[in-house]
């Protein structure tokens, strides 16, 4: 009889929703991707790219001319020094990017620290590294790290925590003083930090995204990854980076030479010209999608949800206590079944699943969608 390595997964809940969605013909406000499209120069360049030929392996690590920007950047935003040739990896996205750095570090009857609600391709990743995951709870409505509790889940056998921030499905932002007890515990009980970034470009309210990047103590011990696919509205492309220390780099390539060996190379090309041409839209993004945040909370003012704060990302957390005693799965399915819109229940992001009654949207959509979403909602 075939053993699984994974027996406890199935489909996702995030195709499960799509699936339903498209069979009721609902508003999909549950997947995390934008409605509408990549920038011009993004699809133009990407287009003369293919055009011109460059459809051959790129250097496994990335196309120099896009290593370089990406360093650049992190100059730019956090005042990072980095050293483009080797530290900066380009990846099939940053899932890939999350796996191959868990894979460069985790041994067998390691541990790794991770916080609910979690994006679910961490557990997995972890397990198949012969690793096990700690899963330390946050909770609504504050979603807030208790890092006493995280400091007394440390023991020899943990190896490192996994960060992200800004926080899907939360929406939370890490502080300064979360930052400074991550460093603490970190260093004293050498740890290695895999810290998720994707969404570094979407901080709302003039708060600033507080990248590992910007502390050289704790990079040191840091993989940080993003996504492309989150700045640039380009989920499709599956377009990632990971910056790390000389010397995890080295571990991470061994890893990733073997996954992918190497990324989409035009869309590499077109992604180091619109990163040189147009860096601005990289700075316009924490407004672009404040406003549609403001957008629909704003709509649902009216409504019988209690609307939780979004400090990042383009998700909204609901809680719908007030609207029906279903548990979170059962509402969503009810929710696209009988309403026509498509949410997410945050209880899967939990290893023990949570009794908060809370659902997840996603915003990244057009104005008119949102606003038809939540005259929908607040009839409930």
């Amino acid at each position: 009889m075939f053993e699984s390595k994974l027996p406890n997964l199935g489909t996702s809940i995030f195709s499960q929703m799509t699936t339903l969605a498209n069979q009721y013909e609902a508003i999909n406000l549950s997947q995390g991707f934008p409605e509408f499209d990549a920038p011009e120069l993004l699809k133009k360049q990407l287009n003369h790219y293919v055009l011109e030929g460059m459809n051959q392996y790129s250097p496994s690590s990335g196309v120099p001319r896009l290593q370089q920007q990406i360093a650049e950047l992190a100059q730019r935003k956090y005042g990072a020094e980095i050293n483009a040739d080797q530290q900066v990896t380009v990846t099939s996205g940053a899932t890939e990017a999350l796996f191959v750095a868990i894979q460069a570090i985790v041994r067998r009857g390691d541990e790794v620290i991770i916080f609910d609600p979690a994006y679910d391709s961490y557990q997995p990743a972890i397990e198949l590294a012969g690793g096990k995951s700690v899963n330390i709870a946050l909770h609504a409505p504050d979603y807030v790290i208790d890092w006493q509790a995280v400091a007394s889940a440390v023991n020899k056998n943990t190896r490192a925590i996994i960060i992200n921030t800004p926080h899907n499905p939360s929406g939370k932002t890490l502080k300064q003083q979360d930052i400074n007890a991550l460093k603490a515990i970190v260093s004293a009980h050498d740890l290695y930090v895999i810290s998720d970034e994707v969404y570094e470009h979407i901080t709302f309210d003039g708060q600033p995204h507080l990248s590992v990047l910007r502390d050289n103590a704790l990079f040191a011990k840091s993989f940080v990854i993003s996504s492309f696919g989150k700045t640039f509205h380009s989920t499709g492309w599956k377009m990632g980076y990971c910056i790390a220390p000389a010397s995890l780099a080295v571990e991470f390539r061994k890893i990733h030479q073997y996954v992918t060996f190497s990324s989409f190379t035009p869309a590499q090309h077109a992604l180091a010209d619109m990163l040189e041409q147009q860096g601005e839209h990289v700075d316009e993004l924490s407004e672009f999608y404040q406003q549609k945040r403001d957008v629909l909370s704003n709509a649902l003012k009216g409504s019988r949800f209690t609307i939780l704060p979004s400090e990042g990302t383009y998700f909204l957390l609901l809680d719908y206590s007030d609207v029906s005693e279903l548990n979170d799965v059962e509402f969503c399915q009810w929710l696209v079944e009988q309403a026509s819109v498509a949410a997410i229940p945050l209880s899967v992001f939990y290893q023990q699943p949570s009794h908060d009654k809370v659902i997840r949207l996603c915003f990244a959509k057009s104005d008119e969608t949102l606003l038809q979403a939540a005259e929908i909602l607040c009839q409930l």
